[in-house]
């Protein structure tokens, strides 16, 4: 038991991206599997697909912005109105260098 604990203590790293990639590849794999039963996709099931980037990227950004200090939601805020405007890439650039710079000021 000792050996795989001292293994797993020098690769844990290497080890957790591996299982991790393994899961991601896993529930992808099932997704498509799942959807190529249906010949047409129901239209309720489109709609949240659809929904699930909106989703991710809001349980990725909301928590840090609203704990986090006042440059994270200031960065927020602006790019959310960006986002009425301008591609998903330059929402993303704006976001972050508009946080850089507000860190460097002091925020």
């Amino acid at each position: 038991m000792a050996d795989v604990m001292a293994f797993y203590g020098r690769h844990e790293v290497a080890i957790l991206i591996v299982i991790l990639g393994l899961v991601t590849l896993a529930t992808r794999a099932g997704g498509y599997l799942v959807l190529a039963r249906f010949k047409r996709i129901p239209a309720p099931v489109q709609a949240g697909l659809e929904a699930v980037p909106a989703a991710v990227i809001t349980t990725l950004v909301l928590p840090p912005a609203l704990t986090a200090g006042p440059a994270e939601m200031i960065a927020m805020v602006v790019a959310g109105f960006a986002c009425l405007r301008l591609p998903p890439i330059a929402v993303i650039m704006l976001g972050i260098g508009l946080l850089v710079v507000l860190r460097q000021l002091g925020l």
